[in-house]
C-alpha cells in the first residue's frame, strides 16, 4: 500500500515539470515506489539498471537509450531510470533527448550513491534538473505535520488526475521505532520479518553495494569499520582514536565515512558556530540514517525490548535522524548542528531557520523538569535574541512549559 510521502506533492508540482527530477536517498527509502505513484500507467516507461541484462546493455551502448526514447508513441511522456549511478554515461543521452525537445518527456531518476556519479564526473544535468534527497519515513508522514518548503510544493497536482490522496503512514510505537526504525518497508513486517530483513539489509547493501563504493583492497576493513561506525553512531568522531583502535589508517577511515554519507547510509552533524561568546568544542558528529540500521549493523538484538543502557542513546539518535529529514525536506535556509562548550555546557541539537535558532535536548525521561532545560537556557541566554525559545523532547504524555521559554514536548508529537 502507498503511503504519503513528504516529497510528493514537490515532484508533481508545476515548478519542476519541464525539468528532469532526480531523486537521491539509500537503498529501502521509498524512492522507486514514489515515482510509480507519481508517473504510473501506459504513459511511462521505466528502465531499472538493477536488472543485470539491462544495465549490460546500456554499459555496452548508452546511446541505445536515446534512440529507443525517440521511437516512443506519444503517448508515452514519462520516462524513469532507476539507479542511474549503475550506469552514469546515460546521463549525457537524457540530456540530449532533453535538449532536443524539452516538452517531449517528463524524466524521473533515482541514485542511491552520489560517490559513483561524482568519481565519473557524470553529467549532472545543471540548469536542467531539480534534485531531490529522499528519507526514511518521518513524523510529518505519520501525523500529518506540514509538508516540505518546496517551491510549488502548496500547489501540486497528482500528474495523472484522479487519484485520491494517500493516506498516512500508521503510527508506532516508541520502542519499535527506536529498535527497528523507520524504513517504509520496515514498518509493514511484523517485527520478527522486519528484524531479518534489516540483517539481510547490513549483509547485502552495507557491506557488498556501499563496500564497492569505497574501493577498498582490504575488504575486512571496511566490514568492521561498519560496525563500528554504527556502535560510534550519535558520537563525536575522532579518526585517530579510532585509527588506533581499529588498525585502520585514519585517511583510509575518512574515506570510509565519506563512502557512508554520500551514498545517503550516514550524515555529519556540524556544531553550532554562530557569534562564539564560549570557547565551543568543533569536532563533528557522525549518524547512520536510521535507528534499525544502526541497530543491525552493531549487532544489537533486534528483539523489541529496550535495555535501560541503549534507550536514551537510541531516543537521540532518532530525534537526530528526524531533524535531519526535516531540514532536508525545508530546503535552502535549515539545518541542524549541536552546541557543546569545552566547560561541559551541551545542548543536543540546534534547529536553525530563516527566522531563528532553536535548542533541542533529549531526555528519556516522563516526568520532565525544570532543572532539565538548564543548559537550553543557558543557551537561549547566550544567543538571544536569534534564539527566543527552546525545546525538550522526552515520554512525557503531554506538552508541558517547563520555564518560560522551554516547553517538553512528547517524543512523537512535535
Amino acid at each position: 500500500m502507498f503511503y504519503r510521502r513528504t516529497l510528493l506533492d514537490a515532484l508533481q508540482s508545476q515548478v519542476s515539470r519541464n525539468k528532469v527530477r532526480l531523486l537521491f536517498g539509500a537503498r529501502q527509502t521509498g524512492k522507486t515506489e514514489l515515482f510509480n505513484r507519481v508517473v504510473s500507467g501506459d504513459s511511462a516507461v521505466f528502465y531499472r539498471l538493477d536488472e543485470p541484462g539491462l544495465r549490460r546493455r546500456f554499459e555496452r551502448d548508452p546511446g541505445s537509450l536515446g534512440r529507443e526514447l525517440r521511437a516512443l508513441g506519444r503517448h508515452v511522456r514519462f520516462v524513469v531510470i532507476d539507479e542511474i549511478q549503475k550506469v552514469p554515461g546515460l546521463l549525457d543521452e537524457v540530456q540530449a533527448v532533453y535538449d532536443s525537445a524539452r516538452t517531449r518527456f517528463q524524466f524521473f531518476l533515482t541514485g542511491s550513491s552520489a560517490r559513483t556519479l561524482r568519481r565519473q564526473s557524470a553529467n549532472l544535468l545543471p540548469g536542467r534538473s531539480h534534485v531531490f534527497h529522499l528519507h526514511p519515513v518521518c513524523a510529518w508522514e505519520s501525523q500529518g505535520r506540514p509538508r516540505a518548503d518546496w517551491p510549488g510544493a502548496e500547489s501540486g497536482r497528482a500528474i495523472q488526475a484522479g487519484r485520491r490522496e494517500p493516506p498516512l503512514f500508521p503510527p508506532q510505537s516508541l520502542e519499535r521505532t527506536l529498535v527497528l526504525g523507520n524504513l517504509p518497508g520496515i514498518r509493514q513486517e511484523p517485527p520478527d520479518t522486519a528484524a531479518a530483513t534489516l540483517a539481510a539489509y547490513v549483509d547485502n547493501y552495507l557491506e557488498e553495494d556501499v563496500r564497492r563504493e569505497a574501493l577498498a583492497r582490504d575488504l575486512g576493513a571496511f566490514s568492521s569499520f561498519v560496525t563500528l561506525a554504527a556502535l560510534e553512531s550519535g558520537g563525536q568522531v575522532n579518526l585517530t582514536k579510532l585509527s588506533q583502535e581499529s588498525g585502520v589508517p585514519a585517511s583510509t577511515l575518512r574515506n570510509f565515512y565519506d563512502v557512508l554519507v554520500e551514498t545517503f547510509v550516514g550524515f555529519w552533524l556540524r556544531p553550532y558556530t554562530d557569534r562564539a561568546r564560549k570557547r565551543l568544542l568543533t569536532t563533528p558528529r557522525f549518524y547512520l540514517f536510521d535507528t534499525g540500521v544502526r541497530n543491525a549493523a552493531s549487532g544489537l538484538s533486534l528483539d523489541l525490548g529496550l535495555r535501560d543502557s541503549d534507550a536514551p542513546r537510541l531516543l537521540e539518535h532518532f530525534v537526530a535522524t528526524e531533524l535531519f529529514s526535516r531540514a532536508s525536506y525545508r530546503g535552502r535556509g535549515c539545518g541542524v548542528t549541536f552546541w557543546r562548550t569545552v566547560s561541559g555546557a551541551e545542548v543536543d541539537f540546534v534547529w536553525q531557520d530563516r527566522v531563528e535558532d532553536i535548542p533541542i535536548e533529549v531526555k528519556w525521561t516522563a516526568r520532565p523538569r525544570p532543572e532539565d532545560a538548564r543548559h537550553v537556557e543557558l543557551f537561549l541566554n547566550t544567543y538571544a535574541p536569534r534564539a527566543r525559545r527552546g525545546l525538550l523532547v522526552c515520554r512525557c504524555e503531554r506538552p508541558q512549559m517547563l520555564t518560560e521559554r522551554v516547553m517538553a514536548v512528547p517524543w512523537d508529537a512535535w
